[in-house]
């Protein structure tokens, strides 16, 4: 009996919650984009076993999205749910061929991920006045752990206090795939991250000691909290567009590669699966480098 689209999807999330290891918001990604190609699949063709689908029905999920106005970057990321739904598929034997096979992907043009100067971060840290409030205190501390560690925001909620390596000067980063990265930090951080754990002791009421960042209520940060907290201190010292958590992780990023870190010891630290997602910081670099010819040189 040929498997139902619903088995063979609640199959493959359970194969990347338990063997993959993924987290559960990359999870909910791939949960969403099958889900959506399903619906439109069984709307405009009829309910179908996975072994029945055929690269035209996928082309018209794709038209579709374009028409919608769906950018090339998010129709992008939907293909390659598909097409690592349908490996899943010939890798259980349930499938001779994958329907992807002749499937496209549009381009989409690159865009340089935006980061914040660093002389708006010095001023951000050497100028901008935090309330002296435990809320102060932890959006500063916040802000410090991002752009010092650039780990994800995720990663920041999820710091314990257990991953604070004193005696080493690291922090442990628990990333995806709940793949363990050691980031060196400085004795400044290092500082900063002790006051804050003294202090958070006599936080009323007690807070959770496992979690290292909590609000004035002793709980786990909120992402929104965060998200909100990065916005509002940007926007004090930078006029860029984009001001979130991952702006910080950027901006860790470039200004190691535009002060001449080895690009695989960046990709390590900010726990990239492989170098490609990495080699972007190196075209901010080669930006930099243009803009300070046309700048200098007399026949720029």
């Amino acid at each position: 009996m040929p498997i139902t689209h619903q088995a063979a999807v609640q199959t493959y999330l359970d194969y990347l919650k338990f063997q993959k290891r993924y987290s559960r918001h990359t999870i909910i990604s791939y949960e969403n984009d099958l889900s959506a190609f399903f619906s439109c699949l069984d709307k405009d063709f009829g309910e179908m076993p996975v072994t029945d689908i055929r690269p035209a029905y996928i082309r018209t999920w794709l038209a579709q999205l374009k028409e919608s106005g769906i950018s090339s970057k998010s129709i992008n990321r939907k293909i390659s749910s598909l097409r690592s739904f349908f490996k899943y598929q010939l890798k259980q034997g349930l499938l001779a061929v994958s329907p992807m096979a002749t499937i496209i992907s549009p381009k989409s043009g690159k865009r340089l991920p935006q980061f914040v100067d660093k002389k708006d971060i010095q001023t951000l840290f050497d100028h901008v006045e935090f309330p002296d409030t435990w809320e102060g205190k932890t959006d500063r501390l916040v802000l410090e752990l991002l752009y010092n560690t650039g780990m994800r925001k995720a990663e920041l909620i999820q710091l314990q206090e257990s991953q604070v390596d004193t005696g080493n000067a690291a922090i442990k980063v628990l990333g995806k795939g709940n793949k363990e990265r050691i980031i060196p930090v400085s004795p400044d951080l290092l500082n900063a991250v002790s006051s804050y754990i003294r202090e958070k002791r006599s936080v009323e009421p007690l807070p959770d000691n496992q979690v290292l960042l909590v609000n004035a209520r002793g709980k786990r940060l909120d992402p929104r909290q965060v998200y909100t907290t990065v916005k509002k201190y940007l926007s004090l010292v930078t006029t860029i567009e984009k001001r979130s958590p991952h702006i910080l992780r950027h901006s860790f990023a470039t200004h190691l590669t535009n002060n001449g870190a080895d690009l695989n010891a960046v990709k390590e630290l900010l726990g990239h699966a492989s170098l490609a997602a990495t080699q972007v910081y190196t075209h901010n670099t080669i930006e930099k480098l243009k803009d300070i010819h046309k700048k200098a040189h007399p026949k720029a």
